[in-house]
């Protein structure tokens, strides 16, 4: 099994706007980070093959998709919190609003799968409705392959 993930985030002003350009600036050396991180195995991509900012998959066309399939929980987590990432997210809030729905999930899919947007908004519905569990999770309240919670460190 790999782990799938998507987050979506609704952008403060248009991607073109200056005011943007600290995010938008960064996407190709974010993503190129991601794409030679240990257990990377995809990232959904756009028309720009280096990011996924022009695909919509909600109505709203500020909100940005980023989806990704990794080996392990482990390996996002390395690449989210112990890459160049990790920078360029400590300043989400000059970008990005808050949202009031989740944000983020995390499930498990079979290996040679990969999940459209489409499966990751459903993902996102269901955390929101439901919360945690074994069918979809956050950092906070992960599920291993076999749908059981993993203990804290």
């Amino acid at each position: 099994m790999n782990l799938a993930m998507i987050n979506i985030a609704r952008a403060r002003y248009p991607l073109d706007d200056p005011r943007m350009s600290g995010f938008v600036d960064n996407l190709n050396v974010v993503n190129a980070a991601a794409d030679r991180s240990k257990g990377f195995v995809w990232r959904l991509v756009g028309d720009d093959p280096d990011s996924a900012i022009s695909i919509r998959a909600f109505d709203d066309p500020r909100i940005i998709v980023n989806m990704s399939v990794w080996q392990s929980i482990a390996a996002l987590e390395d690449y989210t919190y112990r890459t160049i990432h990790k920078r360029v997210f400590a300043r989400r809030h000059e970008w990005f609003d808050r949202l009031d729905t989740p944000s983020m999930a995390l499930w498990w899919i079979p290996e040679g799968t990969l999940p459209t947007p489409a499966e990751g908004r459903a993902k996102l519905e269901q955390l929101a409705a439901n919360g945690p569990g074994p069918a979809v999770f956050t950092f906070g309240q992960p599920h291993d392959a076999n749908g059981q919670p993993l203990a804290d460190d």
